[in-house]
């Protein structure tokens, strides 16, 4: 009777009772697993120094975890390779959420700039949410003569090798946009490299360097005193609140557009109801009034999405990147 049911594409009674008892059972468990998530500590690794954006953004939505889970939520800074050394990490842990990545821009370029990496970024991770995008803000020191864009070309391509510029490491935000404004424009600027943006920036405050690109978390309240001069943000379009800046390309660079962004990502193999609970309260937290006001006072522009969109910008973001760095040959390994 089993085999002429099965025949005649008719699934007896019985076996459709079963279908459906297994999937409540799979469904059950599924949510039992999300309610007992989280039940210790959560290490965030932060694929950068302390004192950058990825650092701030990752200790502001740590700290409101802790207060939502009871469970306390550290930050581990781990800079070095461009993201890569706090990426591995994350990519070789424990697949149960409670090691996570925090990573910027920088992680779009790890696929294409690494030669020899012990893991595959893009299938050992996997996005829970593009957190922020924060405005990218180009900056001199004050004791450079240029007040625009158009002035900071000259005064390089008239001193070709003598300009420097800081950036946080090899396929870092500030190294992708003066690498990526130099092949635009065809003027050359020097790359110092450091393990971290804080330590470029104070480089470039005590006037060893001439530039770099950075948050607004990052250098805005120095330009405020006076000790570094803003020149243009690398975005697509102005700064909310900086809105007298103009972008580079209205600035004499038109198609220039470094959006930089910092997600948030977790070993490839955590369970899905693991990576939706995260998703979803870290969704929550962004849109809390006071997150919104405290963040978008930083220059920051909240996002939030699902894993899903995420997933499809950041993959975008990495097919992208990738011409950069083969024309710019840039190699962080």
């Amino acid at each position: 009777m089993f085999e002429t049911a099965m025949q005649s594409g008719r699934v007896p009674v019985y076996c459709r009772r079963a279908r459906c008892a297994l999937a409540v059972a799979l469904s059950l468990c599924l949510n039992s697993y999300a309610q007992d998530f989280p039940v210790k500590p959560i290490r965030i690794i932060a694929g950068s120094g302390a004192g950058g954006g990825v650092d701030t953004i990752s200790r502001i939505v740590g700290q409101k975890l802790t207060d939502k889970w009871g469970q306390q939520v550290m930050v581990d800074n781990r800079a070095g390779a461009g993201g890569a050394v706090g990426s591995e990490m994350v990519a070789k842990a424990p697949a149960d959420g409670y090691t996570l990545l925090a990573i910027s821009i920088s992680y779009a370029v790890i696929p294409s700039s690494h030669r020899n990496l012990g893991y595959d970024p893009v299938r050992a991770l996997t996005p829970i949410t593009v957190l922020v995008i924060a405005p990218n803000v180009l900056v001199v020191h004050p004791s450079l003569p240029v007040h625009s864009v158009k002035e900071l070309l000259a005064f390089a391509k008239a001193r070709p090798g003598e300009i420097y510029y800081a950036s946080s490491g090899n396929g870092s935000p500030a190294h992708l946009a003066v690498e990526l404004m130099k092949l635009m424009t065809k003027v050359d600027f020097v790359h110092v490299p450091y393990k971290g943006t804080a330590p470029g920036i104070t480089d470039l405050l005590a006037g060893r360097l001439s530039l770099t690109f950075a948050s607004e978390i990052s250098v805005i309240p120095y330009v405020k005193t006076g000790r570094l001069r803003a020149l243009a943000v690398g975005g697509s379009k102005r700064s909310a609140t900086q809105p007298d800046l103009p972008t580079v390309a209205q600035s004499g660079v038109p198609g220039f557009d470094v959006d930089v962004w910092y997600a948030a990502f977790a070993p490839a193999a955590t369970p899905r109801p693991t990576i939706m609970q995260l998703n979803e309260e870290i969704g929550r937290i962004l849109r809390l009034p006071e997150m919104k006001e405290r963040l978008v006072g930083l220059g920051l522009e909240l996002v939030g999405n699902t894993p899903d969109q995420a997933t499809a910008y950041i993959n975008a973001e990495i097919a992208k990147w990738a011409k950069v760095v083969k024309s710019a040959d840039i190699r962080a390994d």
